[in-house]
């Protein structure tokens, strides 16, 4: 067993130096509880995403088909849908199965990273076998470790899909750290994962296609190819992040903050704080939602009772209003899921959000659609999104001419409001009920049970095997 990490002094080592010898170091018994239990539940939360996904949303079938006609060895579970594939097919189809409702977790200031790192690593077991759920637990801990303090500290202008950009890397790291790499292989795998480093905003915030969700498939399998040539001994590149044309330099003009990245690494492990969602639809909507159920209920308003919702906007929130007729009526369940006018109607009308909401019938609802005509957009630059998750400001007027108003505060979901088991329990049979193939009850039980002390078990790929 290798020595455990410690801070690497020396100003002259790339950061990816720095990861590598964290990744490659990383113990069980130094991950904080707060993280192993966070990295449980990113577990069976995906997992449960996963099976949602696969009865729930048509693009990925085509990942599916794909994923079968390349054949290959049966390595590795293609979840929902059945059947087996190799490593880094399986991770493409699951991978883009966890982020395709965009339900999937995501930190305290936005932005997904199990989407990548589970898929990839429950591939890497399956393949490698005899993956203890302790060393599972390690590597999910690792990776959402490090696209934490990416995402932090880094100069993100919009422009790049950050789930994806960072994912691969985090992912990497995670999966290097599953097969028990030296640093100097972490280091390759995390060189040549930038070749694999990609996702442009257009994706996210155009309307028309289905393709914003399968986004994580092709990190999540990034992270498996790299991880695999690694092993095979590919070179990386020595100056990954810092180097004059390096990851820094290429993505974000070189904003970022070195001490801040490399602060407490080792031993604070941020994917603590990880956020799970209790509505299946963009995070940066999620304030705006609360503040709508919270007037209608509190006011028992029903949408025949509402004349307008001015919904006061951020740069972001904007972006998820543009253009405003096709925001109003969305096209498709990915264009529904980033349409805050859209997501507001739905929450106003339904007073919460579940899987089932995102049909086709769900689209076209009547009474969701009239309630999204009611929304005026106010432009608010106080709401701009910096860091943390923007609020989101909402002021309901009645037909009758009274008016109520409201931030979202104490969101599902949130830092104020965080999900425990039961709630985590509660939203993975919701997600499991719709699969496309059934998952017996049993199984389901089963499965949440072993997730909770994912610890003790020989083999965390078991939990693959109960939900087949």
């Amino acid at each position: 067993m290798q020595a455990p990490y410690t801070s690497i002094t020396d100003e002259s080592l790339d950061i990816a130096r720095h990861f590598a010898e964290f990744a490659a170091k990383a113990r069980y018994e130094d991950v904080p509880t707060e993280a192993r239990e966070a990295a449980k539940k990113s577990i069976i939360d995906t997992l449960g995403v996963m099976l949602a996904a696969s009865g729930m949303e048509p693009a990925v079938q085509g990942v599916i088909e794909v994923v079968r006609e390349s054949g290959g060895a049966a390595e590795c579970t293609i979840l929902g849908f059945g059947g087996r594939a190799p490593a880094m097919m399986a991770a493409l189809a699951n991978g883009a199965l966890a982020h395709c409702l965009d339900y999937d977790d995501q930190t305290p200031w936005g932005q997904h990273a199990a989407s990548s790192i589970v898929p990839a690593l429950l591939a890497l077991a399956e393949r490698r076998g005899g993956v203890s759920g302790k060393e599972l637990i390690t590597a999910v801990a690792v990776g959402q470790d490090i696209f934490a303090r990416l995402r932090c500290n880094v100069g993100w202008k919009k422009d790049w899909n950050l789930s994806t950009v960072l994912g691969v890397f985090a992912a990497t790291a995670a999966s290097a750290r599953l097969l028990q790499f030296t640093p100097a292989q972490v280091g390759n795998a995390l060189g040549i994962a930038s070749l694999q480093c990609s996702g442009i905003m257009e994706m996210v915030c155009g309307t028309g296609s289905d393709l914003r969700g399968l986004y994580a498939g092709f990190s999540a399998k990034g992270a498996v190819l790299a991880t695999l040539l690694a092993e095979k001994g590919v070179p990386g590149i020595v100056r990954l992040f810092e180097g004059e044309y390096g990851f820094f330099n290429t993505y974000f003009d070189g904003r970022y903050d070195r001490s801040k990245i490399l602060h407490g690494l080792g031993t604070d492990y941020l994917g603590a704080g990880t956020l799970y969602k209790r509505w299946p639809s963009v995070g940066t909507a999620h304030s705006h939602m609360k503040a709508v159920i919270d007037i209608v209920t509190e006011q028992r308003l029903s949408s025949a009772d509402i004349a307008q919702i001015r919904l006061s906007v951020g740069d972001y929130h904007a972006l998820m209003c543009e253009p405003i007729e096709q925001r109003i009526a969305p096209a498709t369940l990915a264009d529904a899921k980033f349409s805050l006018p859209f997501l507001v109607a739905v929450a106003a009308v339904r007073r919460g959000m579940s899987v089932s909401d995102f049909t086709q019938a769900g689209l076209r609802d009547p009474e969701v659609l009239a309630t999204a005509r009611k929304i005026v957009l106010v432009a608010d630059p106080r709401l701009d999104w910096k860091l943390d998750l923007p609020p989101g400001f909402v002021e309901v007027v009645s037909n009758d001419g009274r008016t109520w108003s409201t931030f979202g505060t104490h969101i599902p979901g949130s830092t104020e409001s965080p999900m425990d088991w039961g709630a985590l329990s509660s939203k993975f049979s919701e997600c499991a009920s719709v699969a496309y193939s059934a998952v017996p009850k049993p199984a389901v039980l089963q499965a949440l049970k072993m997730a909770e002390v994912l610890e003790q078990a020989e083999d965390a790929t078991e939990l693959l095997r109960l939900l087949r």
